[in-house]
């Protein structure tokens, strides 16, 4: 992996970083910001979409209500246990475990969701710089086009950054 980036003290500076990269023709899915902190007032904070995880969640819970449903009838349907006169399938009881299994279906649904999103496990090598728990933000660009390092390399100087490094 080779790749591009500066460290900026402020987000005011990033930002400014983030639009000259633009101007300089790299699209927001190639510009890499990594922070210690939220910025949410500034632009790059928001340049992804949000997800689908709630409709992810919900299916979950829907797909474990829906097992819990089939697993409680079925069970009793399989071994009836005759009380005199009620049901065989009490569903009262039932929902106690109905809503245990849509809880972990939502659940564990959510957490896959999440891995998969976040690219966990590996997603390869990532741009990273120690200052970042200092408080630096990394504005980078990962695997630039070979023509265009320079270019990149004095846009992220004409904006304040603290230093520009260069990974091989």
């Amino acid at each position: 992996m080779s790749a591009v980036y500066g460290l900026f003290p402020s987000p005011d500076a990033a930002q400014r970083a983030v639009n000259m990269l633009n101007a300089a023709g790299v699209t927001d899915d190639r510009i890499t910001i990594v922070t210690g902190e939220p910025y949410e007032e500034h632009g790059f904070a928001h340049r992804d979409k949000a997800t689908w995880m709630w409709y992810i969640a919900a299916a979950g819970g829907f797909a474990g209500l829906a097992f819990a449903t089939w697993l409680t009838r079925m069970t009793e349907l399989a071994w009836p246990l005759p009380t005199g006169n009620m049901p065989i399938v009490a569903w009262w009881p039932n929902l106690i475990i109905m809503f245990e299994l849509t809880m972990l279906g939502a659940i564990l649904a959510t957490v896959i969701a999440l891995l998969i999103t976040a690219g966990i496990p590996g997603r390869g090598a990532r741009i990273y710089d120690a200052e970042i728990a200092e408080g630096k933000i990394l504005v980078g660009v990962e695997n630039p086009p070979d023509g265009r390092l320079t270019v990149l390399e004095r846009a992220l100087r004409a904006r304040g950054a603290a230093e520009v490094k260069t990974i091989a």
